[in-house]
């Protein structure tokens, strides 16, 4: 079949402040797959031009598919874009078939098929598997009933059993359906975005990695090195991002996996994201972090008092936060923390405790985000009765409020934000980090953040003024009456349309 991988521009501040964009990794771990399957398949990447809905349904029309499969790593505030590409798309071709997946559908399946007709078949959870079964049965003019799937049978929203889960994470990713040269990170490094593991252990409150991907599981770690550095060799690859919540969840797996980037010798950097308390249980290794090309680790503190750790389940300390931050700057790494607000118990005296705190850590890099209430977290359901300000889904990108803070007006917090990031990033420690480090990768590093960090702070202020937002409806009235379940693969009984 000719098939037609969808990627929609994302509105959200992260996607258009920068210049650089990553590939789509989660439609090229499908692409592999279905091109190995004999498929025709084309790639349409709407997010690096910022293209409108018009200009996306031409240039996918233009790839003459049968089907278009439709995915975004931004799932929630992408939906709206995609039900108006899915819709347009449809009213020009009507024989297309539309198969949309990711996180949002995955828990929102019902929701979607009953408000979205242009919209055929939803994919829930992994598609590695779950895509080629759909598509050789649309091949074979077969109504699909594969696993892992919902669709409308006699118009009524039906979900199938759920797909197995991956348990070796060994498919193939397309690279082939990317131009590399067209993507970048890092202030003009070649870069892609790639996975170690899926998927997390912990219990945070706020956080549906533990649902979707059901398990934390890894890949094989010399496998993985070895693909690293086949993307350097053969296409110029100089930075991974890594697209997991906790690569480092396992020591041995992931000691493995530096031994083995060690061995390959290849000058690639690496950047991620992972819990202070595993960087705290690495202190006799991070001198091989730094050896096998990390540069740089994203940690969520999620606030710095320990009544809302024990709160959102983080199972982190405020002593380990720190002792983390300190750690990756005597291996030459560097730390990013990213600080949560919104919490329904939240004064402004914890925003100044928030900011001393901080100030005590001496983070190298900081990032704000907001409490979100996505239905497939235990935080929905936490948030129940807590008044929705924002309603317009594109903007739940975690960088807009969304959620009224009862103790603290909105434009309060969002002041107490402004004033926390411009006082870590602004203060003479910060600055000479950023314009005298001695090492050039991370002087390098430290300017390119800086440099986004102006520009997002600059459109946040902006997105403020123009789109100031009211309390409304409660988290519960605003997604209906039915609660989502945690786990994106539980199906509920067949209910009518």
């Amino acid at each position: 079949m000719r098939l037609t991988l969808l990627h929609p521009a994302h509105t959200s501040i992260g996607s258009r402040v920068p210049r650089e964009h990553l590939p789509p990794l989660g439609l090229l771990a499908i692409g592999g797959p279905l091109i190995d399957a004999g498929h025709h398949v084309r790639l349409v990447n709407a997010d690096p031009g910022n293209w409108t809905v018009g200009a996306t349904v031409t240039a996918t029309l233009a790839t003459h598919p049968e089907a278009v499969l439709i995915g975004h790593s931004g799932s929630t505030s992408v939906h709206p874009t995609v039900v108006q590409i899915a819709t347009l798309l449809k009213a020009r071709k009507p024989d297309i078939t539309i198969i949309y997946g990711g996180v949002f559908p995955s828990y929102h399946w019902q929701d979607i098929l009953r408000a979205c007709p242009a919209i055929d078949i939803i994919v829930r959870g992994e598609g590695e598997a779950t895509a080629p079964a759909v598509i050789a049965a649309l091949a074979n003019g077969t109504l699909p009933t594969t696993p892992g799937i919902a669709y409308r049978a006699n118009g009524i929203p039906t979900a199938t059993a759920p797909a197995p889960m991956l348990r070796q994470l060994n498919t193939r990713i397309g690279w082939e359906l990317i131009d590399f040269t067209q993507h970048s990170y890092w202030g003009g490094k070649r870069a892609v975005v790639m996975q170690f593991s899926r998927g997390c252990p912990h219990l945070c409150t706020y956080c549906g990695q533990r649902g979707f991907w059901t398990q934390w599981r890894h890949r094989d770690p010399v496998a993985f090195a070895a693909e690293i550095a086949h993307l350097h060799r053969t296409y110029g690859v100089e930075l991974i991002n890594l697209a997991d919540e906790n690569p480092t969840s396992s020591r041995k797996a992931w000691e493995a996996f530096l031994h083995a980037m060690i061995a390959e010798d290849v000058p690639v950097l690496i950047v991620g994201s992972t819990r202070a308390d595993d960087i705290v249980r690495d202190a006799d290794i991070l001198h091989l972090y730094k050896k096998a090309g990390c540069i740089r680790f994203l940690m969520g503190l999620e606030g710095t008092d320990e009544a809302t750790l024990a709160t959102v389940k983080k199972g982190g300390t405020r002593a380990k936060d720190q002792q983390a931050i300190t750690l990756l700057r005597q291996h030459g790494m560097i730390g990013l923390c990213t600080f949560a607000v919104g919490f329904e118990e939240e004064t402004d005296a914890d925003y100044a405790r928030l900011l001393r705190h901080l100030l005590r850590y001496d983070p190298d890099q900081v990032m704000s985000v907001y409490a979100t209430p996505h239905g497939w977290t235990p935080f929905h359901g936490q948030s129940a009765h807590r008044r929705v300000i924002q309603t317009d889904l594109r903007l739940w990108d975690y960088k807009h409020q969304v959620l009224e803070t009862p103790k603290v007006p909105a434009w309060r917090v969002f002041l107490w934000v402004k004033l926390i990031e411009a006082t870590l990033q602004l203060r003479p420690k910060a600055l000479a980090r950023v314009y005298l480090h001695p090492d050039p990768d991370i002087r390098h590093a430290m300017r390119w953040y800086t440099r986004m960090g102006k520009g997002v702070w600059l459109m946040e202020w902006r997105d403020w003024l123009l789109r100031r937002a009211k309390p409304g409806q409660t988290v519960a009235e605003f997604w209906g009456a039915a609660q989502l379940v945690e786990n994106s693969m539980v199906r509920p009984a067949r209910t009518a349309a």
